[in-house]
């Protein structure tokens, strides 16, 4: 199985990381990856119930993801996951 791959600038090879999901029983919201993040992937997502607010972040555009994991890295609760992404997937042969 081949994954989508890079070369850094001193010419190493390097496998994105994209995002998979976020464990939304995990976050508490605060918002450090979304800081993190330059991508616009991430936005917050609210819940009201019996007058107890609950914030957490969701993935809302995956496709602008780079796969840097800046957002998990930040992440103090450590609820993202991530996979690489398979070359065929976008057409591209090793």
């Amino acid at each position: 199985m081949a994954f989508i791959t890079g070369t850094t600038k001193d010419g190493r090879e390097w496998t994105p990381q994209f995002i998979k999901a976020i464990d939304k029983d995990l976050c508490i919201g605060c918002g450090r990856c979304y800081k993190a993040c330059a991508m616009d992937v991430l936005t917050y997502e609210e819940v009201d119930s019996d007058d107890t607010a609950k914030a957490y972040m969701t993935v809302a555009t995956a496709g602008n993801c780079i796969g840097c994991q800046a957002c998990g890295r930040t992440c103090p609760k450590k609820c993202f996951s991530f996979e690489p992404v398979e070359a065929h997937a976008f057409g591209y042969t090793s």
